[in-house]
């Protein structure tokens, strides 16, 4: 097959103990996962899950030095678990979503807040205020398997030293499973697809020359520096 000009390479994401690598096709986020940060957006705490997506290429796997992005004045953290699914599927139940995991990695869902809100308030998309290029560090994935248990797992993100977000994962309004099991209700869910699964609360605002370091103990660690 002849191409047009030469396609970009896979973006993949290595894997914790081995030299293999996992090809992303698609990265989906959560919006708004666990109590009190709901509460600090204001929002309703019966809202149902809800996403929204970033593109493979914003991914930044294992962190580093990390573009401060253009056009923002109020970039936040959100430091998040990620799932990576080895199965895929349509209408997938929650007694069988957890079937579909391969690995788990932590992440931060950088948003450029201020364009986010003026989107909002005008009833636009959101994508200029989400998926822009680095939105997504990730660390390595932590292979299923290895991971004994996640729902007391202690999730955190501090910037220069100072806490600014810990959580357990417990706190989740919508387990992995349940959040799986939802997205599958409108996508068919694939091999190499990413979930974002939301951030407790403590987003801040950051800004060049900060380093955030955040973790899910039993997963894994991110370290991220804005040049």
């Amino acid at each position: 097959m002849t191409y047009v000009f030469t396609p970009p390479p896979v973006v993949s994401v290595p894997v914790q103990g081995s030299d293999a690598r996992f090809p992303v096709r698609r990265v989906y986020c959560v919006g708004r996962n666990y109590a009190e940060h709901v509460a600090e957006m204001g929002a309703d705490l019966r809202d149902p899950p809800f996403f929204f997506a970033k593109p493979a290429d914003a991914l930044v796997p294992l962190g580093g030095n990390v573009p401060y992005p253009p056009a923002t004045t109020n970039l936040q953290h959100e430091v998040e678990l990620v799932v990576a699914l080895s199965r895929g599927g349509a209408n997938i139940t929650v007694a069988d979503a957890l079937e579909h995991v391969f690995a788990y990695a932590v992440g931060i869902d950088f948003t450029r807040r201020d364009l986010q809100q003026r989107a909002k308030d005008k009833s636009h998309p959101w994508e200029m205020g989400k998926a822009f290029d680095s939105s997504a560090p990730i660390s390595a994935l932590q292979p299923a398997e290895r991971v004994a248990s996640l729902r007391e797992a202690t999730i955190a993100l501090s910037v220069n030293g100072q806490a600014r977000q810990q959580g357990t994962l417990a706190q989740m309004t919508w387990s992995v499973a349940e959040v799986i099991a939802h997205l599958s209700q409108f996508v068919t869910l694939a091999p190499g697809d990413l979930i974002f699964t939301g951030t407790p609360a403590g987003v801040s605002t950051v800004v060049r020359g900060d380093t955030l370091d955040c973790r899910v103990d039993g997963v894994g660690e991110l370290r991220v520096t804005l040049v």
